[in-house]
């Protein structure tokens, strides 16, 4: 879980450089490519718009979802750029979470006058790896 911390205190610190920087209102395409490449820079192996398939009754679907980012294959970043988040956005990411299989992941919404008001830490409290 220390490693996790640490990315994750990465991610958090990227997003707050460039909601700074940029503040809110972009699109969040915009903000997925800036901090991939911010993340990047600083060491973390990014993946953006990975595809995630589904198994469903023996049958497999791989237009399941795409994530935004997924940094160190081990934490799932999902990026909203809107007036406030939903419950719906924590469901739909813990969600992901089960799908992968991991354990962590980071709702950022830079839609958020204050950055620190849109980010969410979700937890997996059941995977089935040690990630």
């Amino acid at each position: 879980m220390e490693r996790l911390n640490h990315i994750s205190g990465l991610v958090v610190d990227a997003a707050f450089k460039i909601h700074t920087k940029l503040g809110p209102g972009l699109l969040e395409s915009v903000y997925e490519v800036i901090l991939a490449k911010e993340l990047e820079r600083r060491g973390l192996v990014v993946e953006r718009q990975k595809v995630v398939s589904i198994e469903f009754e023996g049958l497999r679907f791989d237009e399941g979802f795409r994530a935004d980012l997924v940094v160190e294959n081990r934490i799932i970043v999902e990026l909203k750029s809107v007036e406030s988040l939903a419950a719906v956005h924590s469901k739909q990411l813990l969600t992901y979470l089960k799908l992968l299989d991991l354990r962590l992941g980071l709702l950022i919404n830079f839609g958020a006058p204050v950055i620190k008001d849109g980010i969410r830490r979700i937890v997996n409290d059941f995977p089935t790896s040690a990630s």
